[in-house]
Parts: structure tokens; C-alpha cells; sequence
């Protein structure tokens, strides 16, 4: 494991955490290579690192990596409270949501590359910079929409609630995943229902590049409500994946993995669930949720502390069995051949743990000291 490289990312002092940014793991060993507040989930696309910073003036920050250095290039509003997950989207979009505020945020990233360099070239004299220097994206290379509510209909306002009062009080959006149809689907834990999204382009992608104001409104972007697909409810919807054509849901609140596929009229229905432990769910949490090729399905489980296997490969779901964690609070983990990377966030380290013939890990091997960690991303 000494050739591991992994970039992690964590909640900081304003989120009660004990890191300061952005570690990368070379080595074993981990270091800060980018001070940023509560960089709770990262990206990877290149040489390009995004990272979103959770708090109630959610952005998201983009880095070019060398090696182990992180460059910062810019940044832009996450368009909400509490962003909590970050992706980049075959439409050119990166895509975050936002917890609190239960909203989404696409920012167009060639528009917003093309306005860095155009920025750094001229020296600052074109465009926006922020604190500390940091570039600032154009609103006109974002967009945002607010989740709708339950029975609402797409596109509509009212506020979506759950069974579970304290967790399901409104629309809370978790993560986005594309999907086959090139359409984006959004968890809302709240209402347990996914948005399904189209990102469309009004005009020539970068266009908003070039003297401050010019070109606004070109090129920008939109997100198109498609339809809404219900969840079972109280699952809360957390974290998505995909097999063999089918949308596999960890549920955060029910304690239970789902498996929807889509009928003819294109809605995403349920056709199996599996309990990923025995007894009251009470304080267990699902977290990040991953498969395979071969149908195998990995869930962390918060609270219980667990790694979950299930397979899928049948077109149902079947637990395999389940193993601790290495850890307390599994926020999040990465597979890579033969191991499993949980980022444990209470014991602030990532448990590196072998893989059995049977997915199920066994105890962990290794350690990796970092403070707080929420997510792990090998590179």
C-alpha cells in the first residue's frame, strides 16, 4: 500500500472537525495541500480537483493538480446552504448539491475555465476576484434551481416532507448521479424522491468570457426538471449507483438499499429492498453506496459501523454480509483493487481493509491518520 495516493477531504474547525483543508496521502503519510473550510467531498476529472466547501455560504473551489500540489483557479457560489456533494457531468457541468437549502447548482466548467484564464491573463484587470484573490465565477456561468415538493410536480415549490420529522422537515438534496439517458438525477432525503434533470445550454460554451458583463447570458446554463421518481417512504434517499441499467439507493433513514428500474413511460419504480442489518434502525445511517461490474453492492453504514456487501447481479438484491469498518462513522470509502478505503469520520483516519473472494472485507491492515475525514478519492 506505500504507492497509495489519495486525495481526502474533510470538515475543518468551522464544522467541528479537526483538519484544515484538502489532505493528500502519499505514502501513508497525510498533509494539507489546499486550507479551505469544510472541504466535505471532492471531485477528480484530470489534472482537475473541485471541491465544495460545506457551509451556509456553501461554493465550490476548482484546483489544478501537479503531483502532489494543489492549484487553486476559482471559485463560485454552490448557490445554497451546506453544499455536501460535487460531480462533473458528461454535459460539461459540474453539479452540486446542497443540503440545507435543498437546492442544485450547475456551473458551466468551460465557461468558468475560460473565465479564470481570461482573469490571470489580463491580470486582474478583467472580471471578479474574491477573498484571499481567488477568482470569482459570473453568475452568468450558473444556474440554480430549488428542489420541488412532494406532489408539486416537477417544476413547482411546495415543500417536500418525509415520515421522519426531524430529518425529513423539506426538501434536502444529497447527491447527483448521471444517468444512461444523459439526464442528472438528484437525492432529496426530505421528500424521498429523485429529481431527474436535464443540463442544457442556452448558447457557445465560455462565451461569458472577456470583459466584465460581456457575453452574459451565452452560453449558459439551465436545469430542465424532466420528472420525479418516489422513493419508499422514510428511506431518505442518500447516495445513488448504477447496475446493469438500474438505479441501486442507499436510504440514510430506513436502513435498507433499493433498487429502482425504469418502466415504459420512463418513471424509475422500486423492484427489490434488502435490510442491510437485523433490529431497529435507531441511530444507523447509510452512507456512500458503490457496485461493481460483476453486480456486487458496497454500503457504508454509520452507527452500526459496518461495511454492507450485497449482490445485484441476479436483479434482485441479496446480502452477502457485512464486516466492521476499522473506524467509527463510515462517511464515506473507495474501492480500489483488493482493498476497501473508508474514510471513517469520528476516528480520524481512513481504515484501509482487504477484500474477500466474497467482497466482504476483512480487518484492516493500515491506518491513515487524518483528521475528521468525509471523503476519500484515489488518484
Amino acid at each position: 500500500m506505500a504507492a497509495l495516493r489519495l486525495l481526502v477531504g474533510s470538515y475543518t474547525a468551522t464544522g467541528g472537525g479537526n483538519a484544515t483543508g484538502i489532505s493528500f496521502v502519499d505514502g501513508g503519510v497525510a498533509a494539507t495541500v489546499a486550507v479551505l473550510d469544510d472541504p466535505s467531498f471532492l471531485a477528480v476529472s484530470g489534472d482537475r480537483v473541485y471541491a465544495v466547501s460545506e457551509t451556509a455560504e456553501g461554493s465550490v473551489s476548482a484546483f489544478r493538480r501537479s503531483g502532489t500540489a494543489l492549484e487553486h483557479l476559482w471559485t463560485a457560489t454552490a448557490g445554497g446552504n451546506a453544499p455536501c456533494h460535487v460531480q462533473v457531468d458528461p454535459s460539461g457541468a459540474l453539479v452540486v448539491t446542497n443540503y440545507v437549502s435543498g437546492t442544485v447548482t450547475a456551473v458551466s466548467l468551460a465557461a468558468a475555465e475560460s473565465f479564470a484564464a481570461s482573469v490571470a491573463a489580463s491580470d486582474g484587470v478583467v472580471g471578479a476576484r474574491g477573498s484571499a484573490g481567488a477568482v470569482v465565477v459570473p453568475a452568468s456561468a450558473i444556474a440554480t434551481v430549488a428542489l420541488p415538493g412532494r406532489g408539486a410536480g416537477a417544476g413547482a415549490g411546495s415543500a417536500a416532507v418525509g415520515p421522519v420529522a426531524d430529518r425529513q422537515d423539506g426538501p434536502h438534496a444529497h447527491q447527483s448521479v448521471s444517468t444512461p439517458e444523459g439526464t442528472l438525477l438528484v437525492a432529496d432525503l426530505g421528500g424521498d424522491m429523485l429529481h431527474e434533470f436535464q443540463v442544457e445550454t442556452s448558447g457557445p460554451a465560455g462565451a461569458v468570457v472577456g470583459s466584465a458583463g460581456a457575453g452574459a447570458g451565452d452560453g449558459a446554463l439551465s436545469l430542465v426538471p424532466v420528472r420525479v421518481h418516489d422513493v419508499a417512504p422514510g428511506a431518505g434517499p442518500r447516495h445513488m449507483t448504477w447496475f446493469d441499467g438500474d438505479l441501486i439507493v442507499a436510504g440514510e433513514l430506513d436502513g435498507r438499499v433499493h433498487r429502482l428500474r425504469r418502466d415504459d413511460d420512463g418513471v424509475l419504480r422500486t423492484v427489490a429492498s434488502a435490510d442491510t442489518f437485523n433490529g431497529p434502525v435507531g441511530e444507523s445511517l447509510l452512507s456512500h453506496i458503490e457496485a461493481d461490474e460483476t453486480g456486487r453492492v458496497t454500503v457504508a453504514v454509520r452507527g452500526r459501523d459496518v461495511i454492507v456487501v450485497l449482490d445485484a447481479s441476479d436483479g434482485g438484491l441479496t446480502v452477502v454480509g457485512s464486516a466492521p469498518c476499522g473506524g467509527a462513522w463510515p462517511r464515506h470509502f473507495a474501492l480500489v483493487p483488493g482493498f476497501v478505503l473508508v474514510a471513517n469520520e469520528r476516528s480520524d483516519a481512513i481504515a484501509v481493509l482487504p477484500v474477500g473472494d466474497d467482497g466482504v472485507p476483512g480487518a484492516a491492515v493500515a491506518q491513515i491518520a487524518v483528521g475528521t475525514p468525509t471523503c476519500v478519492v484515489p488518484v
